[in-house]
This record gives C-alpha cells, sequence and structure tokens, in this order.
C-alpha cells in the first residue's frame, strides 16, 4: 500500500522513526520519506546512514501548525511518533509536555486534514490507560484527539487511528541500556525501584511492523493494542546484570508499578483478535463502520464484561534468557 506514495515521521530521528525507515526501504519503493523533527545534529546523523533518493529531513515542532502544515503537502500518510517521553521531566515541566503532547497532536490533526492525508497513525504508551503521571495523562488526552478527530472528518478521506504498547526493548532513555552502562561502569549494586514491578515488552522491529500492518487494517478511531509479553523487574536485572546485588531505590515521582493497555472500565469497547487487541471508539462515527472485521479481513471478538490487559495478570512472560535473545 505504500509503493509510490508519500509518508511523514514526526520525531523521525528517535529509536523508532529510525528502525521504521530500515523496514520502509527494503519493503516498499515509496516516493518520499519526510522526517520531521526539531533537532538538526540528529537530523545530520540520520541523513549519513539514510542517505538515498526517498528520504527527506524537514527541521520543525510539532507545536507549529504552520510548519507541519507545509511539511504534509502531498503526504500520503503520516506516523506521529514526536513526544515528551520521560515520566520525571514531564512532572517537572509539566506545561512542556502539554505543548507538544497534546498542542502538538491537535496540530497534526490539523495538518493532516489541511493537506488532506490519506491516513494518520499516532503512537501510543500503556501509561496512557489510567494514568496516573502527566506522562501517562497527555497521551490519553492525544489519543482521544485522535479518535475523536474522525468525527471531524465529513466528507473529507483522512483517518485517525492510534497503536498502543509497552516498553520497547533498548530504546533510548529505557531501563535496559541504563542497567547495561550500570554494568559497563562496574558499579556494586544494581538500583530497583520496587521489586514487584512489572512491565509489558515489544521490540522496535515488532512495534514498527505492528504500525504499518495497522495502516492496512485500520478504518479510522481504533486504538490497536498487541499481545505482548511482560517481564519482571528482578528477572530483567538478573538477565542484564547477573551475580550483582539489587538495591531498592523506591519508586519515581509518577511510577506505577504495574501498566495497563486495556483497563477493565473500557471492556465493552475491546474485541480480541488473534494477535492483538482494538479498542473501539465510545463514540459513534458511521453505522456502517463493523470494528469486528478489519480492513485485512481479520475477525474480532468481544472480551468477557470486565476484561483488562495489565503487566502483572499477563498470560505471556519473559524470561532472562528470552530477553537476552530480543537484545540479539
Amino acid at each position: 500500500m505504500f509503493n509510490d506514495q508519500s509518508i511523514l515521521i514526526t520525531g523521525g530521528t528517535g529509536s523508532f522513526g529510525k528502525q521504521c525507515v530500515k523496514a520502509l526501504l527494503k519493503q516498499c519503493q515509496l516516493k518520499k520519506i519526510i522526517i520531521y523533527s526539531r533537532d538538526e545534529l540528529k537530523q545530520f546523523e540520520m541523513a549519513q546512514e539514510f542517505n538515498v533518493e526517498p528520504m527527506r529531513y524537514f527541521i520543525g515542532d510539532v507545536r507549529d501548525r504552520d510548519r507541519l502544515t507545509l511539511a504534509m503537502r502531498g503526504v500520503d500518510y503520516v506516523i506521529h511518533a514526536a513526544a515528551l517521553k520521560q515520566v520525571p521531566a514531564a512532572e517537572y515541566n509539566p506545561m512542556e509536555c502539554i505543548k507538544t503532547n497534546i498542542n502538538g497532536a491537535s496540530n497534526v490533526i490539523d495538518a493532516a486534514f489541511d493537506s488532506d492525508v490519506k491516513k494518520v497513525i499516532a503512537l501510543s504508551t500503556d501509561k496512557a490507560a489510567s494514568p496516573i503521571n502527566l506522562y501517562g495523562a497527555t497521551k490519553l488526552v492525544s489519543d482521544k484527539l485522535f479518535v475523536s478527530a474522525n468525527n471531524l472528518a465529513g466528507d473529507r478521506q483522512t483517518r485517525f487511528s492510534v497503536v498502543r504498547y509497552g516498553n520497547v526493548v533498548g530504546s533510548r532513555g529505557s531501563v535496559v541500556p541504563f542497567f547495561q552502562k550500570l554494568v559497563r561502569d562496574g558499579v556494586p549494586e544494581i538500583p530497583i525501584t520496587d521489586p514487584r514491578m512489572t512491565r509489558f515488552w515489544i521490540t522496535l522491529s515488532h512495534g514498527v511492523d505492528l504500525v504499518l500492518k495497522s495502516f492496512a487494517r485500520m478504518q479510522g478511531g481504533e486504538v490497536f493494542v498487541p499481545k505482548i509479553p511482560s517481564m519482571r523487574i528482578m528477572d530483567l536485572a538478573e538477565a542484564l546484570a547477573p551475580g550483582i546485588p539489587t538495591k531498592v531505590v523506591g519508586i519515581r515521582p509518577g511510577e506505577k508499578l504495574h501498566e495497563v493497555m486495556c483497563p477493565g472500565d473500557d471492556s465493552h469497547l475491546i474485541l480480541e483478535f488473534p494477535d492483538h487487541y482494538v479498542i473501539r471508539p465510545s463514540i459513534t462515527f458511521s453505522s456502517k463502520v463493523d470494528f469486528t472485521l478489519n480492513l485485512l479481513g481479520e475477525k474480532g471478538v468481544p472480551v468477557p464484561e470486565k476484561f483488562q490487559y495489565s503487566s502483572n495478570f499477563n498470560t505471556e512472560w519473559l524470561t532472562p534468557e528470552q530477553l537476552l535473545d530480543m537484545l540479539k
């Protein structure tokens, strides 16, 4: 579906953007891949790695609607990956997080309508489900904006959906490279926030495949949630720092013990597919949309009442050996 098309990735110099570009260049013959981000150094470094004909590098901030609209001119598909994502930083700088994650989402929607983009997928996080921190709250608002934007489309072709998943193995700023650096530095102890903590985990390549496939699946308004494994923080420490003692340092500001991707209060909206869940929109755009059958012909079924997809009650768990295999 992407051959001879143009795709724009906001925040495209991040871990997801680089992996997505690799996959697109390998799988498709695109007209243009536009990397839209605000860091000129990261764009320069990425251009050294991806210096091929479809690539375009566009400096801009998602807070700037006019710049976004200019960048989206002639674009067919948009992946919105730009966000401020560090939980403690968001707690200490709330308005900056709101400006990027909420106002930026609104600007992406407006620019997509103005540019007659075909489809937009916004990346979300497990922290947006039943949020307790500012980052999660801003991503929940962002999710709601993208879902409800379908109700504003009218006779325009533009459709919006969301892909939500958990921690990405090895992504910048995550606990995996943090633990690996501590081991390299020879620290005597590994800091553990709480030994009971669990998290969802996904590889970058799996995340990218999910997003690209969701473009083919989506009708507009869905929140796509993959079925992925959980892992206990103590098993993670054992995998990355075997033999090194741990020290409990306490939960950081705004952090949860366990994460949720499909809240129990949304169970009446959730459909289960073979390898993912779909949270249907709570508002109705059109009686013609049947979310139980996606555009790839895959069928979903309603989940039981009060079903909740959480990291501590998952049916699939990562062992230390499996995590090390994923990192390879």
